[in-house]
């Protein structure tokens, strides 16, 4: 009797010992790295609403304050559906011949994700709705170059067909197999998928908006910066999830991208107040919280692949530069970028993505970063990165330049002039954001 129990429990032993040595394919779930990814994608939601609505919201003028939290809202629900029927297969689906440029349509209205399917050791769910969550926020950060002016009908129009021709390809090309990403480009999350993307076709739509009403004579400012501080600060928080989520796993990748995102939040925002304190004498609310928002851009392409030294010189650059080109549109070149998106995101979004290819090196002391990949140095990886800063830029450009004139045949752009004097919130939603 005890040689048959002695023997039962060392074959339980054994099986116990068999079971926790075995491999762990990729396939198998890691309950780890899909929490992490789920509060991630909760983070990244919470950018656009609340923060980015309240953070855009409290910039305009109180008559219009509505309208830019209903674009907000209403670009986070008709991108979702988008990105559910079509976007996530054209995105991350295998093109054939086409692959290189786009993917292909065999998973529409996500034909082909079920509960047990997966991407990596991540359900497939999980990561189709993280990358849902960024196809929501780049439309939305479009919203403030046309903020004030543009008719909610034609807003919407045009956000669907952008995300269609515009994010979706592009997106394919750095994170789904498409060229770009084949030829090594650094891009961890989103410098030129979300930044440069929605910078250009931000400046696009001034140009082909024109001006608002009494620009740049007459002054236009915030008219609630309590709502917009409050708004940025809820950027800041979700970043980490935007950028730590970026990782697809809780691992040391995330935690130094939380890290230097943060650094580099922190130098952007003493940058931009430093630019303003010399230059007007005081520090404004304002300036230190759009600094902070130039900071977080212009880190996220790099925030997997370099070290909190380099994010230091990443996010004081991006303060003070972005600061210029801030200066640079509105009064040298008068360009009605009403909520500043162009120089903010798209000038943070270049920098980013070149800076990714000079701190990731290794060989830099305190400044270095991860290193290269294989077969890389600072120069392979410096020309990679500028090739995918123009291709990212050029394309965007054009495309965004045809649809907004498609669009303004279809319904018109541009509200009225009267319609304009009114504000947006009583012309295109018949309400107030308030009634005092």
């Amino acid at each position: 009797m005890f040689f048959s129990t002695r023997l039962i429990a060392q074959g339980i032993l054994a099986m116990i010992i068999s079971i926790l040595s075995m491999p762990v394919f990729a396939d198998d779930l890691n309950a780890a790295n899909t929490s992490w990814i789920l509060t991630s994608t909760a983070l990244v939601l919470f950018m656009t609403i609340p923060g980015l609505s309240l953070f855009y919201g409290g910039l305009v003028r109180s008559k219009n304050v509505l309208s830019v939290l209903m674009q907000c809202f209403a670009i986070t629900c008709v991108a979702s559906i988008v990105w559910f029927t079509l976007g996530y297969s054209l995105a991350f689906g295998d093109g054939g011949s086409m692959n290189a440029w786009i993917g292909n349509l065999d998973n529409i209205f996500m034909a082909q994700i079920t509960e047990d399917s997966m991407a990596g050791d991540i359900p497939e769910s999980v990561f189709a709705m993280f990358q849902m969550t960024f196809a929501i926020i780049t439309p939305a950060l479009i919203v403030g170059a046309f903020a004030e002016r543009m008719r909610f009908s034609a807003m919407l129009l045009f956000s669907t067909l952008w995300l269609v021709l515009v994010y979706a390809p592009i997106t394919h090309w750095v994170w789904g197999g498409g060229w770009l990403g084949s030829m090594g480009l650094l891009d961890f999350a989103g410098g030129t998928v979300v930044h440069i993307t929605a910078g250009v076709g931000a400046l696009v739509a001034a140009l082909v908006l024109g001006n608002r009403k009494g620009f740049p004579q007459q002054a236009m400012p915030p008219h609630n910066l309590t709502m917009t501080v409050t708004g940025a600060g809820m950027l800041w928080v979700g970043w980490f999830g935007f950028n730590g989520g970026s990782a697809l796993a809780a691992n040391g990748d995330a935690g130094m991208a939380m890290l230097v995102t943060h650094i580099s939040a922190a130098a952007g925002s003493l940058a931009w107040m430093s630019m303003e304190w010399i230059k007007y004498g005081k520090p404004s609310v304002l300036g230190i919280v759009t600094g902070m928002v130039a900071g977080l851009g212009t880190i996220t392409p790099a925030s997997g692949f370099v070290g909190p030294g380099g994010a230091l010189v990443i996010g004081f650059s991006a303060g003070i530069i972005c600061f210029y080109a801030t200066q640079a549109i509105k009064q040298r070149w008068k360009i009605d970028d009403s909520l500043d998106v162009f120089p903010v995101h798209g000038v943070g979004g270049i920098l980013g993505t070149f800076y990714a290819g000079i701190f990731a090196s290794d060989a830099l002391g305190v400044f270095s970063g991860q290193g290269y990949n294989e077969g890389m140095n600072m120069a392979s990886q410096v020309q990679v990165q500028l090739l995918g800063i123009a291709a990212t830029f050029a394309y965007t450009a054009i495309v965004t330049f045809i649809l907004l004139k498609l669009v303004d045949k279809l319904l018109v752009l541009r509200i009225d002039e009267e319609s304009e004097t009114s504000g947006l919130d009583l012309v295109e939603h018949n309400e107030r954001g308030y009634d005092l």
